[in-house]
């Protein structure tokens, strides 16, 4: 006979839903318990054992390679070789470089004096052998190129600025760069400079300047002291090729002011000899006393071109002298009346007019020649004992005067 509990525990899981299971604590003392049953020894051999199987299963066995060590070994051995081997062909390639431009400098330095001794120059010229390796052309006796340039040449009254020549295919007779007996040149050009500072210095003497004026002309302006007076002078020098070797000018357009009084041009053509200027023709039309003294000289009013019964009554009646001299082209031809003509007939005219007489005394005497002997110039190239220099085109630029030069079949040494 079942007890009312066995009774009521099988009711509850036959009518009621199955309650959850409790979970049962662990008790600590018997997890120690376990490990005491298996010795600790065990345990880390078979771990060991484990990790070795794994290591064997991951990466079989191999033979060990020898030759790998030994190809390290001589490679790290090599490599001082190569070095020392780059090191000696760089000293090898910079001695042979040295030398070269040793036996250049020397080569250049002879040359220099020998063209100074040849032409009798004041300077040692810059000379600069072109091309490289030199040795190499030294041994072909043929030279590329040769730039040579000469400061300060004397040339009558000036000195060239600068002579610059560049030369082609030189055949040299020589054994080496110190037993050079001479030189072929068959080909040079080069330009000649006059520098505007070294005229003023040489020819204007700190009181004229020199200036382009055009392409082919060079304008002087400055002072010039006739009779103690500083007079203002201004000429133009046209420059031109005198031959095959030389420069000459002539100079013309020469012009002294007086002051705003009046302006000489030494000459006897219709416009030289000494003129009023614009603005002095304009105050002496307007000073009545002087304009009537100046139409009482019969000179004077035929070179006006005024008819004689015009200037009768502008002698006599103001409005007219007004209207005659107010006159643009009386104005004009005053101008062109050359004063010199009545100098030494009217010379107290002349004073009256503002002109001192010793002044234009001293301008008389004064020619032309004189006056462009202070700006004109000339220069002639030197000649070489062989071959042909000629000056081709002779210009004016901003610092000077240029001209070309050309050469051929130069011989130099012999």
């Amino acid at each position: 006979m079942r007890t009312p509990h066995n009774q009521t525990h099988h009711a509850a899981q036959s009518d009621g839903p199955p309650t959850e299971m409790v979970p049962r604590r662990r008790n600590p003392y018997d997890e120690l318990a376990s490990l005491a049953d298996h010795p600790l020894d065990d345990f880390l051999t078979e771990d060991d054992a484990a990790t070795r199987q794994d290591d064997e299963a991951e990466e079989p066995w191999t033979p060990p390679n020898h030759r790998r060590g030994s190809r390290r070994r001589n490679r790290a051995t090599g490599l001082p070789t190569v070095a020392r081997l780059l090191v000696w062909v760089l000293t090898l390639a910079c001695l042979l470089t040295l030398a070269d431009r040793w036996a250049l400098l020397y080569a250049e330095h002879k040359a220099s004096q020998q063209l100074k001794d040849k032409l009798h120059l004041v300077a040692a010229p810059e000379v600069h052998i072109g091309g490289f390796p030199f040795l190499t052309q030294l041994a072909a006796q043929r030279l590329d190129s040769v730039s040579v340039t000469v400061p300060d040449i004397p040339a009558h009254r000036v000195t060239l600025t600068q002579v610059t020549a560049t030369a082609k295919d030189i055949r040299l007779d020589g054994d080496g760069p110190t037993a050079v007996r001479g030189a072929l040149v068959r080909q040079v050009r080069g330009q000649v400079l006059l520098s505007f500072a070294d005229m003023n210095r040489e020819l204007g003497a700190s009181q004229v300047a020199f200036t382009a004026h055009g392409p082919g002309s060079v304008r002087a302006q400055g002072t010039l002291r006739v009779a103690g007076r500083a007079l203002s002078v201004r000429a133009d020098a046209r420059v031109r090729r005198d031959g095959d070797r030389g420069i000459a000018t002539s100079v013309d357009g020469i012009r002294l002011d007086i002051d705003d009084l009046a302006t000489y041009r030494p000459g006897t053509g219709p416009t030289e000899g000494l003129r009023l200027t614009p603005a002095a023709a304009r105050r002496l039309a307007r000073e009545e006393a002087k304009i009537k003294a100046l139409l009482t000289v019969p000179e004077i009013v035929r070179r006006l071109g005024v008819p004689d019964s015009a200037v009768r009554a502008a002698l006599l009646d103001e409005d007219k002298l007004h209207q005659l001299t107010g006159a643009p082209r009386f104005l004009h031809d005053l101008t062109r009346v050359n004063l010199l003509d009545v100098a030494l007939a009217h010379p107290k005219l002349l004073e009256r007019l503002g002109l001192d007489l010793s002044l234009l005394a001293a301008l008389t005497k004064l020619t032309r020649p004189q006056i462009a002997d202070r700006f004109s110039f000339a220069f002639q190239l030197p000649s070489p004992p062989d071959g042909a220099v000629r000056l081709q085109r002779v210009t004016v630029s901003k610092d000077g005067i240029r001209a070309d030069v050309s050469g051929t079949g130069l011989l130099l040494g012999h």
